[in-house]
């Protein structure tokens, strides 16, 4: 098993240590609600340098980059971030990304599972194209600061203005002379920042430790994997094996927003075709009426008794007191407001669907 460079601090720390993606990382550290509701109500931490990073320079990058992805990079200026998708042929999503423009060259930020898969598809796309394709995933760490004193914790840390730093936007500065990228970008729907630095155990335990510090007063507290999921299911945010994967293309997984089919991408034609001959499935957001409710992965959707669709992402919402959850169903049933029975474990609970998110906030 790989360990990020902060795995020393996180066994200090008592953290609850399990495999991901090929990593011993923190699923928690106390208890899962405490580290969610720090979140949600001042700050808190996360650890995620198991997370990939594939660096694509040369002449015919953004040419690369534009077919290589759904959305339309010609939007991306320099220092924007963008959320997009990569699709194979078939239209099945290789996985969701972020995109980071540079400029002259990108930054894409895969997940961690998908790392290896990622970086042999884009060289299998790249072959027609003048550039230079590498997998820096090893040489990058990556820590996420979210919720609503983040900026406050991070101002104390950093002396550049923060403040300034708009939605989907990065800068850089230094770190013990060590360049920091810092984004304000999340996976959490609350304010909060994401800090990109070389790998290397002094320098992550020096700002890991740094962060901590100057966020003491604001009750700062390190988050693992298991609220991590927790805050993201309630923004409705997809995670790749659960909601979205090679088997479904991005206007199943309703992700139509980020897929602009007036540019060519890998998958564009048969995502159209599949869109003209009608779209068997939908993903949606569905909320339980029962409070003891906790619905689950694989758990069966039905209407009327016909099975409609199942289940790919369940939690129990701390905020809202209820079962929530993403879900595939057959369209003709996807309409906001239908109401359906899941199947859990041997009695058919209630559910409606839902528009996203499930519970509001406001990252930017």
């Amino acid at each position: 098993m790989k360990k990020t460079s902060l795995y020393e601090i996180h066994k200090q720390l008592g953290a609850k240590l399990i495999p991901f993606a090929g990593f011993e990382m923190p699923i928690q550290y106390k208890s899962i609600i405490e580290e969610y509701f720090a979140v949600r109500n001042s700050v808190g931490v996360f650890d995620v340098s198991h997370m990939g990073e594939i660096e694509i320079k040369g002449k015919d990058a953004f040419d690369f980059v534009q077919y290589l992805t759904t959305n339309d990079i010609s939007k991306l200026e320099s220092g924007k971030v963008q959320y997009s998708s990569m699709c194979y042929e078939n239209g099945g999503i290789v996985d969701d990304i972020l995109v980071y423009s540079f400029g002259r060259f990108f930054q894409i930020v895969v997940n961690a599972s998908n790392i290896e898969k990622d970086f042999n598809w884009m060289k299998e796309i790249g072959k027609n194209f003048d550039i230079e394709i590498t997998n820096k995933s090893d040489e990058i760490s990556l820590l996420a600061i979210q919720g609503k004193n983040s900026l406050n914790t991070l101002q104390k840390v950093f002396d550049i203005d923060l403040s300034t730093l708009k939605f989907y936007t990065f800068t850089k500065t230094k770190f013990l002379e060590k360049e920091i990228l810092i984004s304000r970008t999340g996976y959490t729907g609350e304010l909060g920042f994401e800090l990109y630095f070389p790998s290397e155990k002094k320098i992550s335990e020096e700002i890991w430790n740094k962060i901590f510090e100057c966020g003491k007063e604001f009750n700062i507290q390190p988050i693992g994997l298991a609220a991590r999921d927790l805050l993201r299911l309630e923004m409705g945010y997809c995670l790749y094996g659960n909601d979205i994967s090679e088997e479904v293309n991005p206007v199943e997984a309703s992700l139509d927003w980020i897929t602009k089919f007036q540019k060519e991408f890998v998958g564009k034609n048969t995502i159209e075709n599949s869109i003209k001959s009608g779209i068997g499935k939908k993903l949606v957001a569905l909320k339980f009426n029962g409070e003891k409710v906790f619905p689950r992965n694989g758990y069966e959707i039905f209407k009327d008794n016909i099975k409609i669709g199942k289940l790919t992402s369940g939690i129990i919402s701390p905020i809202l007191n209820s079962g929530i959850a993403l879900g595939f169903v057959h369209t003709n049933f996807s309409t906001v407001g239908n109401e359906v029975d899941v199947l859990v474990r041997t009695k058919f609970e209630k559910a409606k669907i839902v528009e996203l998110p499930f519970v509001e906030r406001n990252p930017r």
